[in-house]
């Protein structure tokens, strides 16, 4: 992309819009040639606006709510968080994991843009934390937040405003170790509601079995609460990999037995359209992407996209579906997929 490289659009001249209004442009972290890594954004007629390099592998990014600022987090393990400027992709920011802890991914802004929640570990003792920061003071930290569990990943906060919704994995992991996974046997995995200011947890909700891991989240803008598992348990076992939240208890969604296993037991992203009631989930290592009726949990549509990972809502009611092969494909009820671009990019799990 640094080259003048643009997308290949099929079938449309523009990209679609997103549905959160935020600028008018599609954020990822990429891998780069060399084994390099990077922040890349296009605009909606897949041109290149700007690419910023970051010292390795970034994850997910959240936009800054009323500003031009989006941030990136390094993963497993991550030491530092990035800030961007949309417009220029100059990095504002760079902020390091407070000692003795690893960053996983995944952060959220709360309403007004001002209070930074960003899912972390305290790796010697096992320990899940939420650390906040403060945007107006250049992310100063100024808590955090005990979540008295392993391993935490996506958290997003809930349409009220004022609930944080958490994946906790379960799964114990240490920097020294790369990606070994420390106790399987031992797994207490959870969906989590926490209060963002006093950092209360307010609800913890097991899934049916314990390898079950609970890892990404969303939130419709019902209120509707969805978490998705990586299961750890054996291959040969295809349990449900999606559940929602409804009366105090998670209801696991499941489908057909062809699906289930199209999914391989690994879902990467989750995401509940504001506009309707359609959920959509991707699988990167079944290459499959999946869209259902969130309320009564119909499979409505499924595609085949290899190495497919980043979900987005897209105003209308589709969702677009990207790939680490730079694919990017529209999904909706009508079960149609139609890939849109072809970009010269490798994208990580989650784009902006």
């Amino acid at each position: 992309m640094a080259g003048g490289l643009a997308a290949t659009l099929t079938g449309c001249s523009l990209l679609p819009r997103k549905v959160d209004h935020a600028a008018d442009q599609y954020v990822g972290a990429v891998g780069l040639p060399g084994g390099k890594f990077g922040i890349s954004a296009v605009n909606r007629k897949g041109h290149p606006v700007w690419e910023s390099p970051v010292d390795t592998r970034c994850h997910s990014g959240c936009a800054r709510p009323g500003g031009s600022q989006v941030l990136f987090f390094e993963r497993r393990p991550g030491w530092a968080f990035y800030g961007f400027d949309t417009r220029s992709g100059d990095r504002t920011h760079r902020v390091r994991a407070g000692s003795g802890e690893h960053f996983v991914g995944h952060g959220v802004f709360s309403p007004d843009g001002r209070w930074l929640y960003v899912t972390a570990s305290r790796y010697e003792q096992g320990q899940g934390i939420i650390a906040v920061y403060d945007a107006e003071q250049d992310y100063q930290r100024v808590d955090t937040f005990e979540l008295q569990g392993i391993g935490p990943h996506e958290l997003t906060l809930h349409p009220d405003g004022e609930t944080l919704v958490i994946g906790l994995g379960g799964i114990l992991t240490h920097p020294d170790y790369d990606r070994l996974k420390l106790n399987i046997d031992t797994m207490a995995p959870a969906l989590i509601l926490m209060n963002r200011h006093s950092g209360r947890i307010i609800g913890r909700f097991n899934p049916a079995h314990h390898h079950q891991s609970a890892r990404h989240v969303s939130t419709g803008s019902n209120g509707r609460v969805y978490v998705a598992y990586q299961y750890q348990g054996p291959l040969h076992e295809s349990p449900a990999l999606i559940a929602r939240l409804k009366s105090g208890q998670l209801q696991e969604v499941r489908f057909d037995e062809d699906t289930q296993a199209a999914l391989a037991n690994y879902i990467a992203s989750v995401v509940a359209h504001p506009e309707n009631d359609l959920v959509a989930a991707a699988s990167p290592v079944g290459g499959t992407a999946v869209v259902f009726n969130g309320i009564t949990g119909e499979l409505l549509a499924r595609a085949s996209i290899p190495d497919c990972a980043g979900v987005q809502a897209l105003a209308g009611g589709d969702f677009l579906i990207s790939s680490g092969r730079g694919k990017l494909v529209r999904l909706g009820q009508d079960n149609q997929p139609r890939q849109i671009a072809d970009l010269p990019v490798q994208w990580d799990h989650h784009l902006v």
